[in-house]
């Protein structure tokens, strides 16, 4: 016995999200690549590197999203959800790869003895740009990232690209002003450590979810305590909480009711009751009750 709450996370308007930050991150990239040629900024180029990488993920992401809406059938039960994990997966290695390139090429420049001449106005002209340009693809996924893991790395990614940019200005104010030009492979050091910790913070996501663990913020205590205060309940046991993605947690578990609640034909109404419990308390979208009378010793293997 079981319930399917609809959902709409995965729907058209995240694709159409996806679909519009990718014209807007493939635009400035190229501006950003054509700035790093002529300025010699390492900075602004990592910052278009950074900015090809977000292109890569939205094209991923919006790959992955479109993949995620086709129907469940006999050997996908779940349907394709999943892929939104695989596609957020791939972005947390992207991410990571992209920063350990960035702080290895910004060392060298350290390193090296030679002067770098860096036109500081264009690369602030052009960090600017890319700076607007970043801040209107986040604004355009920040509602759709807290509900699809798929769309928060898309929305990590763009974050991040942002604060590199910001960094990259302050790099060409310094530049401008002071003519130190080792500000550029400082800015490039600083965006690659900005990367680090929030591709990591996907990735654990991202296991948590391949690994099926119990999804952050959901306490399987109070669950049992909710559906054990259910009319006609006796016990509960072999409770299980995964999530299929971000924003889609499944619950199953085994449901120990009194004898007259059969005898009185009132099973309906107490499984109809734990649903509601478990949609209304826990936010579940997928929930799945095996009423049991008092007396079943049919237990799963695991607990």
């Amino acid at each position: 016995m079981h319930d399917h709450a609809p959902t709409g996370i995965r729907g058209a308007s995240n694709r159409r999200l996806l679909a519009v930050s990718l014209a807007i991150t493939t635009t400035v990239m190229l501006v950003q690549v054509v700035g790093a040629i002529l300025s010699g900024s390492l900075a602004l180029l990592a910052d278009a590197a950074h900015m090809f990488t977000d292109a890569a993920a939205l094209v991923i992401a919006l790959i992955a999203s479109i993949v995620a809406a086709r129907p469940a059938n006999d050997r996908r039960t779940f349907g394709y959800r999943r892929a939104e994990v695989f596609g957020a997966l791939l972005n947390s290695v992207i991410l990571i790869g992209l920063s350990v390139w960035i702080a290895v090429e910004a060392v060298r420049r350290l390193l090296s003895d030679a002067d770098t001449e860096i036109a500081g106005g264009l690369m602030l002209v052009v960090a600017i740009v890319g700076l607007l340009a970043n801040a209107v693809a986040l604004w355009l996924l920040s509602a759709a990232q807290r509900t699809s893991i798929n769309v928060r790395g898309a929305y990590l990614e763009v974050l991040g690209d942002l604060l590199g940019s910001a960094a990259v200005i302050v790099a060409a104010v310094i530049i401008l002003t002071t003519g130190w030009a080792p500000a550029d492979a400082i800015a490039s050091l600083v965006i690659a450590a900005m990367i680090v910790p929030r591709a990591i913070g996907l990735l654990r996501e991202v296991m948590s979810v391949l690994s099926e663990a119990t999804p952050d913020g959901v306490e399987v205590r109070t669950i049992r305590e909710h559906i054990l205060g259910a009319p006609g309940v006796a016990d509960v046991h072999d409770i299980h909480v995964w999530q299929l993605t971000r924003g889609a947690p499944v619950f199953t578990a085994h449901v120990v009711v009194d004898a007259e609640v059969f005898a009185a034909g009132r099973a309906g109404e107490v499984l109809q009751s734990l649903q509601g419990c478990l949609a209304d308390h826990f936010d579940v979208e997928h929930s799945t009750f095996q009423l049991e009378p008092a007396g079943h010793v049919e237990h799963d293997a695991h607990t």
